[in-house]
């Protein structure tokens, strides 16, 4: 073999080495597994807090923009009108309760994932006897700067029939028949 044919061949090797390496993609982790286990486990530990009515603990688990859209009640933005009404439902009367997830999924990107299931509400109405409510929720959480995840939107609604409207009074019972 010539030289020449050498140094060529040895230059196209190390060329096609060149082109080779620049072509390979970056193998990212996949962490989406670890990530669900992460949102599951911050959704029971979200719960308990909330069953034991601690309001900083429930509060710290929303990020500071947060979007709270409870059962028939305008959206809340933000933690300080979370904890308003987290105040309110502690403060009711035999409020016990809590929620587990049915489905946790993040996505491939593992910046965003969300959080489904049921929750229970225990009370006690102004009669004294106990009510529950029972409903589904829906939570969108968001990765963090710091690899911490905090909700970004949390929605949960009855599974309870919609109130009766109230009845008419008589007053309008006598406009409306003339």
């Amino acid at each position: 073999m010539s030289r020449t044919f050498l140094i060529v061949t040895t230059c196209v090797l190390v060329a096609l080495s060149s082109l080779a390496s620049a072509c390979q993609t970056k193998t990212v982790a996949d962490t989406r597994a670890a990530d669900e286990s992460t949102l599951r486990n911050l959704d029971a530990a979200w719960s308990e807090a909330a069953g034991a009515k601690d309001i900083d603990k429930t509060i710290s688990f929303y990020s500071d923009d947060a979007l709270v859209m409870p059962s028939n009640s305008p959206v809340l933005k933000g933690k300080a009108a979370a904890r308003e009404m987290w105040k309110g439902m502690f403060s009711l009367p035999g409020f016990g309760g809590g929620w587990k997830a049915t489905k946790v999924e993040v996505a491939s990107s593992s910046d965003l994932g969300y959080v489904t299931g049921t929750y229970e509400i225990n009370e006690t109405d102004a009669s004294g006897k106990p009510k529950t409510d029972k409903g589904k929720y829906l939570e969108v959480w968001k990765k963090q700067a710091d690899g911490s995840w905090k909700c970004v939107a949390d929605i949960f609604n009855t599974d309870l029939p919609a109130a009766p409207a109230p009845a008419e009074t008589k007053a309008s019972q006598t406009k409306s028949a003339h």
